[in-house]
């Protein structure tokens, strides 16, 4: 029973590297997925120090696999001549039947593949990807004051309990 415990916290080990917060904001995630990601070894050096941008990076299909574009790993420092580009395409490792059934579906109803965490589990660079529809900004008015009005009631719940 002890061995269970322990392989289970050792699955759930994730350390975050970078959160896209905006994309929650700017769309409705449908549905989501983790893919792994092909590195080289300085842009994995440079993911340990905890250095990347994914907010400004989508997934596009090319040639039946998917990439992530405009993901910025900044150049790990001590890798002089052998670094590696900061803004190049990186190829995401998905299952055919994760391509048809996700990123397919991207590209016929005119949705978005939007990163929204790149994290580390279990040793390896992983990255959550979401299946957006983009908000209109009535949309995102209405969020906005759903989210205030469901402060405003906690704040005054814990009031109430205070007394």
């Amino acid at each position: 029973m002890g061995k269970k415990k322990k392989k289970q916290q050792a699955t759930n080990n994730e350390r975050v590297i970078a959160e896209n917060r905006k994309a929650r904001h700017e769309y409705s995630v449908l549905d989501s997925l983790e893919c792994g990601i092909v590195l080289v070894g300085s842009e994995v050096k440079s993911l340990r120090n905890g250095t990347a941008t994914i907010g400004d990076a989508f997934g596009k299909l090319k040639n039946g696999e998917v990439y992530l574009i405009n993901c910025d790993i900044p150049e790990y420092v001590e890798a002089n001549r052998f670094n590696h580009k900061p803004k190049r395409d990186r190829k995401l490792l998905m299952h055919r039947s994760e391509i048809q059934r996700f990123a397919m579906r991207a590209m016929e109803k005119g949705l978005t593949l939007v990163p929204l965490r790149m994290y580390f589990k279990d040793g390896k660079a992983k990255v959550l990807l979401g299946l957006c529809k983009g908000k209109q900004e009535f949309d995102k008015r209405a969020a906005n004051k759903k989210a205030e009005s469901q402060k405003a009631l906690r704040l005054s719940m814990m009031h109430r309990q205070q007394r």
